[in-house]
Protein backbone atom coordinates (compact mmCIF):
# COMPACT_ATOMS: atom_id res chain seq x y z
CA UNK A 1 0.00 0.00 0.00
CA UNK A 2 3.29 1.99 0.11
CA UNK A 3 3.90 1.65 -3.17
CA UNK A 4 2.72 4.71 -4.68
CA UNK A 5 6.42 6.06 -4.63
CA UNK A 6 8.11 3.45 -6.45
CA UNK A 7 4.94 3.14 -9.30
CA UNK A 8 4.79 7.17 -9.63
CA UNK A 9 8.96 6.75 -10.52
CA UNK A 10 8.57 4.51 -13.21
CA UNK A 11 5.74 6.65 -14.82
CA UNK A 12 7.61 9.46 -14.66
CA UNK A 13 10.50 7.92 -16.34
CA UNK A 14 8.50 7.14 -19.78
CA UNK A 15 5.91 10.28 -19.36
CA UNK A 16 5.68 12.95 -22.03
CA UNK A 17 5.31 15.34 -19.34
CA UNK A 18 9.51 14.65 -18.35
CA UNK A 19 12.13 16.82 -19.89
CA UNK A 20 16.03 16.07 -19.57
CA UNK A 21 16.40 19.80 -20.26
CA UNK A 22 16.40 21.50 -16.25
CA UNK A 23 15.81 24.63 -17.60
CA UNK A 24 12.34 23.68 -19.34
CA UNK A 25 11.38 22.31 -16.06
CA UNK A 26 8.09 23.43 -13.97
CA UNK A 27 8.96 21.03 -11.18
CA UNK A 28 11.94 18.77 -10.13
CA UNK A 29 11.27 15.43 -8.74
CA UNK A 30 13.70 13.09 -6.51
CA UNK A 31 13.43 9.54 -5.97
CA UNK A 32 13.80 8.06 -2.12
CA UNK A 33 12.13 5.18 -2.07
CA UNK A 34 11.70 6.01 1.62
CA UNK A 35 8.96 2.94 2.59
CA UNK A 36 11.58 0.32 1.44
CA UNK A 37 13.29 0.22 4.68
CA UNK A 38 11.80 -3.27 5.66
CA UNK A 39 11.46 -5.40 8.60
CA UNK A 40 12.47 -8.85 8.33
CA UNK A 41 8.56 -9.54 7.82
CA UNK A 42 8.03 -7.30 5.32
CA UNK A 43 6.75 -4.52 6.86
CA UNK A 44 8.16 -0.40 6.36
CA UNK A 45 10.31 0.87 9.07
CA UNK A 46 9.61 4.81 8.58
CA UNK A 47 12.60 5.59 11.29
CA UNK A 48 15.52 6.06 9.42
CA UNK A 49 13.65 8.39 6.42
CA UNK A 50 14.37 11.13 7.72
CA UNK A 51 18.34 10.50 7.19
CA UNK A 52 17.53 9.15 3.54
CA UNK A 53 15.60 12.12 2.73
CA UNK A 54 18.15 14.26 4.23
CA UNK A 55 20.65 12.84 2.51
CA UNK A 56 19.12 12.84 -1.27
CA UNK A 57 18.60 16.16 -0.63
CA UNK A 58 22.28 16.68 0.25
CA UNK A 59 23.07 15.25 -2.84
CA UNK A 60 21.11 16.94 -5.06
CA UNK A 61 21.73 20.29 -3.25
CA UNK A 62 25.43 19.51 -3.78
CA UNK A 63 25.49 18.68 -7.31
CA UNK A 64 23.07 20.84 -9.21
CA UNK A 65 21.86 24.36 -8.76
CA UNK A 66 17.91 23.74 -8.79
CA UNK A 67 17.40 22.91 -5.44
CA UNK A 68 19.46 25.84 -3.91
CA UNK A 69 17.37 28.08 -6.41
CA UNK A 70 14.54 27.70 -4.21
CA UNK A 71 15.22 25.35 -1.48
CA UNK A 72 12.79 22.82 -2.85
CA UNK A 73 10.02 25.16 -3.40
CA UNK A 74 9.75 23.93 -7.04
CA UNK A 75 10.30 20.20 -5.90
CA UNK A 76 7.91 17.54 -5.19
CA UNK A 77 8.73 14.25 -3.01
CA UNK A 78 6.27 11.29 -2.58
CA UNK A 79 5.86 10.03 0.99
CA UNK A 80 3.57 7.30 1.21
CA UNK A 81 4.34 6.50 4.92
CA UNK A 82 1.32 6.45 7.96
CA UNK A 83 1.57 10.43 8.44
CA UNK A 84 3.76 11.40 5.35
CA UNK A 85 7.01 13.21 5.93
CA UNK A 86 6.24 13.12 9.52
CA UNK A 87 7.96 9.17 9.79
CA UNK A 88 6.25 7.75 12.50
CA UNK A 89 3.56 5.35 12.37
CA UNK A 90 2.28 6.40 15.66
CA UNK A 91 0.38 9.82 15.27
CA UNK A 92 1.28 11.35 18.78
CA UNK A 93 4.98 11.04 17.95
CA UNK A 94 4.39 11.83 14.35
CA UNK A 95 2.95 15.11 15.77
CA UNK A 96 6.02 15.45 18.11
CA UNK A 97 8.54 14.96 15.27
CA UNK A 98 6.67 17.48 12.71
CA UNK A 99 7.47 17.31 9.21
CA UNK A 100 10.83 17.17 8.29
CA UNK A 101 12.01 21.01 8.02
CA UNK A 102 14.30 20.35 4.92
CA UNK A 103 10.80 19.60 3.43
CA UNK A 104 8.69 22.47 4.31
CA UNK A 105 9.06 24.34 0.97
CA UNK A 106 8.67 21.39 -1.04
CA UNK A 107 4.97 20.18 -2.00
CA UNK A 108 4.65 16.42 -0.61
CA UNK A 109 2.84 14.07 -2.51
CA UNK A 110 1.59 11.59 0.37
CA UNK A 111 -1.53 9.13 1.37
CA UNK A 112 -1.89 11.01 4.95
CA UNK A 113 -4.32 13.59 4.81
CA UNK A 114 -6.38 15.19 7.62
CA UNK A 115 -7.49 19.21 8.33
CA UNK A 116 -5.54 20.95 10.75
CA UNK A 117 -2.70 18.63 11.41
CA UNK A 118 0.66 19.14 11.74
CA UNK A 119 1.96 16.27 9.19
CA UNK A 120 -0.36 17.89 6.12
CA UNK A 121 1.53 20.79 4.86
CA UNK A 122 -0.97 23.60 3.01
CA UNK A 123 -0.31 22.87 -0.67
CA UNK A 124 0.26 18.96 -0.38
CA UNK A 125 -1.48 16.25 -2.33
CA UNK A 126 -3.31 13.67 -0.97
CA UNK A 127 -3.21 10.57 -3.17
CA UNK A 128 -4.79 6.75 -2.38
CA UNK A 129 -2.66 4.10 -1.25
CA UNK A 130 -1.31 1.76 -3.86
CA UNK A 131 -3.74 -1.31 -4.33
CA UNK A 132 -2.60 -3.90 -7.24
CA UNK A 133 -4.83 -3.59 -10.36
CA UNK A 134 -4.03 -6.50 -11.68
CA UNK A 135 -5.02 -8.53 -8.98
CA UNK A 136 -7.97 -6.69 -8.35
CA UNK A 137 -9.04 -6.93 -12.08
CA UNK A 138 -8.76 -10.83 -12.14
CA UNK A 139 -10.78 -11.13 -8.95
CA UNK A 140 -13.86 -9.40 -10.53
CA UNK A 141 -17.29 -10.90 -10.65
CA UNK A 142 -20.73 -10.71 -13.03
CA UNK A 143 -21.99 -6.62 -12.10
CA UNK A 144 -25.02 -8.16 -11.41
CA UNK A 145 -23.97 -10.23 -8.91
CA UNK A 146 -26.88 -9.36 -6.02
CA UNK A 147 -24.96 -7.59 -3.05
CA UNK A 148 -26.34 -9.98 0.17
CA UNK A 149 -23.96 -8.71 2.29
CA UNK A 150 -25.23 -5.41 4.38
CA UNK A 151 -22.08 -4.39 6.34
CA UNK A 152 -18.41 -5.93 5.57
CA UNK A 153 -15.09 -5.04 7.07
CA UNK A 154 -12.23 -7.67 7.13
CA UNK A 155 -8.70 -6.05 9.40
CA UNK A 156 -7.62 -5.57 12.94
CA UNK A 157 -9.91 -4.36 15.66
CA UNK A 158 -7.02 -4.30 18.28
CA UNK A 159 -3.20 -3.82 17.88
CA UNK A 160 -2.21 -5.67 20.30
CA UNK A 161 1.83 -5.72 19.73
CA UNK A 162 1.45 -1.82 19.89
CA UNK A 163 -1.31 -0.77 21.73
CA UNK A 164 -2.09 -3.68 24.67
CA UNK A 165 -4.85 -1.44 26.41
CA UNK A 166 -6.72 -1.08 23.45
CA UNK A 167 -7.63 2.77 23.31
CA UNK A 168 -5.02 4.23 21.25
CA UNK A 169 -5.07 2.43 18.02
CA UNK A 170 -7.81 3.95 15.72
CA UNK A 171 -8.69 5.96 18.37
CA UNK A 172 -11.08 3.53 19.98
CA UNK A 173 -13.38 3.56 16.10
CA UNK A 174 -12.31 -0.36 15.50
CA UNK A 175 -13.00 -1.06 19.05
CA UNK A 176 -16.25 0.11 18.93
CA UNK A 177 -17.18 -1.55 16.13
CA UNK A 178 -16.20 -4.87 17.31
CA UNK A 179 -17.75 -4.49 20.80
CA UNK A 180 -20.92 -2.82 19.63
CA UNK A 181 -21.66 -5.17 16.76
CA UNK A 182 -19.70 -8.52 16.37
CA UNK A 183 -23.04 -10.36 17.24
CA UNK A 184 -25.33 -8.20 14.35
CA UNK A 185 -25.98 -10.39 11.45
CA UNK A 186 -26.12 -7.55 9.63
CA UNK A 187 -22.35 -6.99 9.88
CA UNK A 188 -20.22 -9.22 8.35
CA UNK A 189 -16.77 -8.50 10.31
CA UNK A 190 -13.71 -10.80 11.07
CA UNK A 191 -10.09 -10.52 11.95
CA UNK A 192 -10.03 -13.18 9.41
CA UNK A 193 -8.78 -12.38 5.63
CA UNK A 194 -10.08 -14.81 3.61
CA UNK A 195 -9.30 -15.72 -0.02
CA UNK A 196 -12.32 -14.69 -1.22
CA UNK A 197 -11.63 -10.87 0.27
CA UNK A 198 -12.29 -9.49 -3.11
CA UNK A 199 -15.55 -11.48 -4.22
CA UNK A 200 -16.98 -10.56 -0.54
CA UNK A 201 -16.43 -7.06 -1.20
CA UNK A 202 -18.33 -7.02 -4.29
CA UNK A 203 -21.52 -9.04 -2.57
CA UNK A 204 -21.84 -6.02 -0.22
CA UNK A 205 -23.74 -2.98 -0.17
CA UNK A 206 -21.27 -0.79 2.50
CA UNK A 207 -17.36 -1.77 3.04
CA UNK A 208 -16.14 0.28 6.40
CA UNK A 209 -13.34 2.01 6.08
CA UNK A 210 -12.12 3.56 9.22
CA UNK A 211 -8.85 4.80 10.27
CA UNK A 212 -6.26 2.61 12.08
CA UNK A 213 -3.11 4.14 12.86
CA UNK A 214 -3.65 6.55 10.31
CA UNK A 215 -7.19 8.25 8.75
CA UNK A 216 -6.48 6.08 5.61
CA UNK A 217 -5.98 2.69 4.19
CA UNK A 218 -6.16 0.49 1.08
CA UNK A 219 -9.73 0.09 1.79
CA UNK A 220 -10.98 3.58 0.09
CA UNK A 221 -9.31 2.06 -3.16
CA UNK A 222 -10.86 -1.24 -2.66
CA UNK A 223 -14.43 -0.05 -1.87
CA UNK A 224 -14.19 2.13 -4.97
CA UNK A 225 -13.15 0.04 -7.95
CA UNK A 226 -15.45 -2.86 -6.16
CA UNK A 227 -18.61 -0.50 -6.21
CA UNK A 228 -19.20 -0.96 -2.13
CA UNK A 229 -20.34 2.16 -0.87
CA UNK A 230 -17.42 3.09 1.75
CA UNK A 231 -18.39 4.25 5.11
CA UNK A 232 -15.75 6.46 6.27
CA UNK A 233 -14.79 6.65 10.10
CA UNK A 234 -11.55 8.79 10.70
CA UNK A 235 -12.83 12.60 11.82
CA UNK A 236 -11.28 15.52 9.52
CA UNK A 237 -9.86 12.72 6.89
CA UNK A 238 -8.31 14.55 3.96
CA UNK A 239 -9.24 12.07 0.78
CA UNK A 240 -7.60 12.14 -2.67
CA UNK A 241 -8.51 13.68 -5.78
CA UNK A 242 -11.40 15.49 -4.35
CA UNK A 243 -12.21 17.25 -7.72
CA UNK A 244 -12.55 14.15 -9.48
CA UNK A 245 -14.00 12.15 -7.00
CA UNK A 246 -17.45 13.08 -5.44
CA UNK A 247 -16.76 11.58 -1.73
CA UNK A 248 -19.52 12.93 -0.14
CA UNK A 249 -22.02 11.40 -2.74
CA UNK A 250 -20.44 8.44 -3.05
CA UNK A 251 -19.89 7.32 0.42
CA UNK A 252 -21.28 7.96 4.15
CA UNK A 253 -19.04 9.65 6.98
CA UNK A 254 -19.49 8.85 10.37
CA UNK A 255 -17.95 10.30 13.19
CA UNK A 256 -16.06 8.69 15.47
CA UNK A 257 -18.16 8.75 18.17
CA UNK A 258 -21.13 8.01 16.29
CA UNK A 259 -19.42 4.18 16.01
CA UNK A 260 -22.43 2.55 18.37
CA UNK A 261 -24.83 4.29 16.53
CA UNK A 262 -23.73 3.07 12.44
CA UNK A 263 -26.61 -0.40 12.39
CA UNK A 264 -29.13 2.75 12.88
CA UNK A 265 -27.32 5.42 10.59
CA UNK A 266 -27.04 2.53 7.82
CA UNK A 267 -30.59 1.25 7.76
CA UNK A 268 -32.03 4.45 8.23
CA UNK A 269 -30.42 5.46 4.62
CA UNK A 270 -33.25 5.30 1.62
CA UNK A 271 -32.84 2.70 -0.83
CA UNK A 272 -32.99 5.69 -3.62
CA UNK A 273 -29.68 7.52 -1.81
CA UNK A 274 -27.90 3.85 -1.89
CA UNK A 275 -28.66 3.23 -5.53
CA UNK A 276 -27.64 6.48 -6.56
CA UNK A 277 -24.49 6.09 -4.75
CA UNK A 278 -24.01 2.77 -6.35
CA UNK A 279 -24.80 4.12 -10.01
CA UNK A 280 -22.23 6.74 -9.30
CA UNK A 281 -19.49 4.11 -7.57
CA UNK A 282 -20.04 2.39 -11.66
CA UNK A 283 -18.82 5.02 -13.16
CA UNK A 284 -15.01 3.98 -14.79
CA UNK A 285 -13.57 7.25 -14.63
CA UNK A 286 -14.09 7.23 -11.13
CA UNK A 287 -12.46 3.50 -10.70
CA UNK A 288 -9.61 4.71 -12.58
CA UNK A 289 -8.70 7.79 -10.39
CA UNK A 290 -8.13 5.47 -7.89
CA UNK A 291 -5.32 2.97 -9.13
CA UNK A 292 -2.20 3.39 -10.12
CA UNK A 293 -2.10 0.81 -13.43
CA UNK A 294 0.65 -0.42 -15.25
CA UNK A 295 1.05 0.84 -17.97
CA UNK A 296 -0.68 4.07 -17.14
CA UNK A 297 -4.01 5.24 -18.74
CA UNK A 298 -6.16 8.59 -19.04
CA UNK A 299 -7.55 9.81 -15.94
CA UNK A 300 -5.77 7.62 -13.29
CA UNK A 301 -3.95 8.22 -10.01
CA UNK A 302 -0.64 9.19 -11.74
CA UNK A 303 -2.52 11.97 -14.41
CA UNK A 304 -4.58 13.17 -11.20
CA UNK A 305 -0.89 13.98 -9.57
CA UNK A 306 0.02 15.81 -12.50
CA UNK A 307 -3.52 17.37 -12.77
CA UNK A 308 -2.38 18.87 -8.99
CA UNK A 309 1.02 20.18 -9.29
CA UNK A 310 -0.57 21.79 -12.78
CA UNK A 311 -3.05 23.66 -10.59
CA UNK A 312 0.11 25.12 -8.65
CA UNK A 313 1.84 26.61 -11.42
CA UNK A 314 2.80 28.91 -12.56
CA UNK A 315 5.21 29.13 -9.47
CA UNK A 316 5.14 32.23 -7.76
CA UNK A 317 7.64 35.10 -7.40
CA UNK A 318 8.41 34.13 -3.35
CA UNK A 319 9.50 30.86 -5.14
CA UNK A 320 12.24 31.85 -5.67
CA UNK A 321 14.89 33.48 -3.52
CA UNK A 322 17.08 36.16 -3.76
CA UNK A 323 20.92 35.33 -4.20
CA UNK A 324 22.39 34.35 -0.75
CA UNK A 325 19.04 33.88 0.81
CA UNK A 326 18.02 31.24 3.11
CA UNK A 327 14.90 29.61 4.99
CA UNK A 328 15.40 26.11 5.49
CA UNK A 329 17.44 25.44 8.97
CA UNK A 330 19.21 22.39 7.99
CA UNK A 331 20.02 22.19 11.66
CA UNK A 332 16.52 21.81 12.89
CA UNK A 333 15.18 18.49 14.09
CA UNK A 334 16.18 15.52 16.42
CA UNK A 335 20.05 14.58 16.39
CA UNK A 336 19.37 11.08 15.10
CA UNK A 337 18.23 12.25 12.03
CA UNK A 338 21.06 14.48 11.25
CA UNK A 339 23.49 11.64 11.04
CA UNK A 340 24.68 11.10 7.38
CA UNK A 341 22.81 8.04 5.63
Amino acid sequence: MFAAEIFMHKFLLSSPVRTLKPEEADWFYTPTYITCDLTPTGLPLPFKSPRVMRSAIQLISSNWPFWNRTEGADHFFVVPHDFGACFHYQEEKAIERGILPLLHRATLVQTFGQRNHVCLNEGSITIPPYAPPQKMQARLIPQDTPRSIFVYFRGLFYDVNNDPEGGYYARGARAAVWENFKDNPLFDISTEHPTTYYEDMQRAIFCLCPLGWAPWSPRLVEAVVFGCIPVIIADDIVLPFADAIPWEEIGVFVAEEDVPNLDTILTSIPPEVILRKQRLLANPSMKRAMMFPQPAQAGDAFHQILNGLARKLPHDKSTFLKPGEKILNWTAGPVGDLKPW
